[in-house]
């Protein structure tokens, strides 16, 4: 069988043992390496005879499905799946996994050093001090502040743990209520609309789906206080970018500290604002995290060519309905 292993330059670390560990396992493996999302057209030219596709972030629509018309298996280098038309894998029997939790830790500590990074104006300082300035910034402690967690799966949860070593009192909101993690870590769980009114700290992990696209509007926005921080470490469109421009900009709150963006890599107007830090999507980029995918994945592929049940299944192929 033939893989197709596509999953961007950040990760080129974890390619050669993969890689290796694939090919004892019998299989051909072509490496496609990017800085972001494929080209739809040169995607399909690479998929056009693969059996198996190790993907990250590039999208595949039903365009794409149509071009691999040996397309058997899906493994998304991640968790988030969005990027993927689910359905209609189903509909060609071709199964679809992800690896959830094995980012929780690495994008968790990225959403408590965004956190920090804003309300410390920790980049600020450092571009003066590089400068050759010695501007002193007044930043904001974490402990003793209320943080709003919008989405309480394992990133949320493991948010949650790092910041009550912070001292700070934390509420989620979302559909998924772990009340055993709630009760660990002293988590409240409120509606949406009291979290973004009483939060110092919003982190937004929930996933992108149809119910959270632009979720935060201006209406939503405009509930949070002026001193409040927006973290968002889970998808660009589930904020309405427009309406979190003017409302930073008018100093409707105080800060940002985007790590996704609508589109990326990014030309959004948020990046360039005084109070915005922003990161280039890199949540998952440890080689830890990058480490534990790969394990999930080389198990995944063994057992699909073996006939055995494969892991973390997220559609239902035709085949196995």
């Amino acid at each position: 069988m033939k893989v197709l292993f596509s999953i961007g330059r950040p990760f080129y670390e974890a390619y050669p043992q993969i890689v290796e560990n694939l090919e004892n396992l019998g299989v051909e493996v072509s490496c496609l390496i990017k800085d972001y999302a494929a080209d739809q057209r040169e995607l399909m030219a690479y998929l056009k005879d693969a059996d198996i596709y190790i993907n990250g972030i590039d999208r595949v629509d039903k365009e794409v499905i149509d071009a691999a018309p040996s397309l058997k298996y899906i493994l998304k280098y991640g968790t988030g799946v969005d990027n993927i038309d689910l359905d209609y894998a189903a509909e060609k029997g071709i199964f679809v996994t992800n690896a959830p939790g094995q980012n929780a830790s690495s994008v968790a500590e990225l959403a408590v050093g965004l956190m920090l990074s804003v309300s410390r104006q920790i980049p600020k300082s450092d571009r003066a001090v590089k400068a050759g300035g010695w501007g002193i910034a007044i930043g904001n402690e974490l402990g003793g502040k209320r943080l709003g967690i919008i989405g309480f799966g394992s990133i949320g949860q493991k948010i949650a743990q790092l910041a009550s070593g912070f001292g700070m009192e934390i509420v989620a909101s979302g559909t998924y209520m772990n009340v055993q993690a709630a009760r660990k870590w002293d988590v409240s769980f409120v509606e949406l609309e009291e979290l973004l009114e009483t939060s110092d700290y919003v982190t937004v992990c929930t996933a992108l789906k149809s119910s959270t696209y632009r979720m935060l509007d201006r209406k939503r926005l405009a509930l949070m206080k002026r001193s409040a921080f927006l973290i968002n470490i889970a998808r660009g469109d589930i904020i309405d970018e427009g309406a979190l421009y003017e409302v930073l900009k008018a100093g409707s709150i105080k800060g940002a500290a985007l790590d996704v963006f609508s589109k990326e890599p990014t030309d959004s107007k948020l990046a360039g604002l005084p109070n915005v830090v922003a990161t280039p999507h890199i949540g998952g980029a440890t080689a830890e995290c990058v480490r534990r995918i790969g394990k999930i994945t080389e198990k995944n592929i063994g057992r699909f060519l073996s006939g055995l049940p494969v892991s973390h299944l997220v559609n239902t192929p035709q085949t196995i309905q």
